[in-house]
């Protein structure tokens, strides 16, 4: 006698039950440094930090805006401007059409968001990239909003506070690209001439031209944990010096032990730290020490 005589075989469903709970698109998200699956309310909740092991995710501008700021106190400024393909550029697709879409998809009309608003009672001219628009590269109109809130700092003796997430110059704008490194870092400069500070804060990533200018030239430089910082990608490093990297090199812990970043800190943690920081750099107030500097 067969063992599987009188098994019978069980029906297969055609098609699933009634009962079958579809989970919605985007409800969980796997960390991709722990490898936990967290559900997406409580990541946001986190302020897109992973509970588990504290990666820090990727933000947006307006998000980081929203975590920096007190509520509706950021009043952007310059929204307006957005690049006119000034070299006809074309590769694979027109420029413009590269445009286009990164407008679509992230609803702004370039890279950076800038403003005024107040962090955690400290009143400061404040930039915020927006890496998803085409990396958060810096072309012209990023260099020029850069650039103009430097001015407005200037013109209203506030100190400056940019979040850099950039992949660098912008290729398709070439030779006018590279010019913005000379432009924000010569406004910097001039800051530091009328006695205001500037604090810059390095997010994932921040490499190329931006790296190389104005977000590498802040009175304090302050790192979110885990950070990519660097020029070069660490492949194009070793295929240059053909030779292995350190473990976790270009990372925001190892260039505060060797001394390129001043601090590291949390996301919660930020509004808090960038206010003390501005408040002991004032010493004062801006004006006098403005008149100070000047004279």
């Amino acid at each position: 006698m067969s063992w599987f005589e009188g098994v019978k075989t069980p029906k297969i469903k055609e098609k699933p039950s009634d009962k079958v709970v579809k989970v919605p698109e985007g409800f969980w998200v796997k960390c991709s440094s722990c490898g936990e699956i967290l559900q997406s309310k409580v990541l946001k909740d986190n302020l897109q930090v992973c509970p588990e092991c504290d990666f820090h995710f990727r933000v947006g501008a307006w998000e980081r805006i929203a975590v920096l700021t007190q509520d509706h106190t950021f009043e952007e400024i310059d929204a307006g401007l957005r690049s006119n393909d000034p070299l006809k550029f074309n590769d694979t697709k027109p420029y413009v059409s590269r445009l286009e879409r990164a407008a679509e998809s992230t609803h702004q009309l370039d890279a950076i968001v800038t403003g005024r608003g107040t962090i955690a009672g400290t009143e400061a001219m404040l930039g915020s990239f927006e890496f998803r628009f085409m990396g958060g590269s810096m072309g012209a109109v990023v260099g020029e909003k850069i650039a103009r809130l430097f001015e407005a700092a200037i013109e209203n003796e506030l100190p400056a506070v940019i979040v850099s997430s950039s992949g660098g110059a912008r290729m398709q704008e070439g030779i006018l690209s590279l010019m913005q490194m000379a432009k924000t870092s010569a406004l910097v400069a001039e800051m530091k001439r009328k006695g205001l500070p500037y604090i810059s804060v390095l997010a994932d990533p921040t490499t190329g031209g931006v790296a190389a200018s104005f977000a590498m030239l802040g009175d304090i430089i302050v790192a979110e944990p885990g950070a990519l910082i660097g020029f070069a990608g660490p492949r194009v490093i070793e295929q240059t010096m053909r030779q292995g990297l350190p473990k976790g090199f270009q990372r925001s812990e190892f260039l505060l032990k060797h001394g390129f970043v001043d601090m590291i800190v949390h996301r919660k943690d930020l509004p808090q730290t960038l206010s003390k920081i501005l408040n002991m750099l004032k010493q004062g107030s801006w004006p006098k020490t403005a008149r100070k500097n000047h004279r």
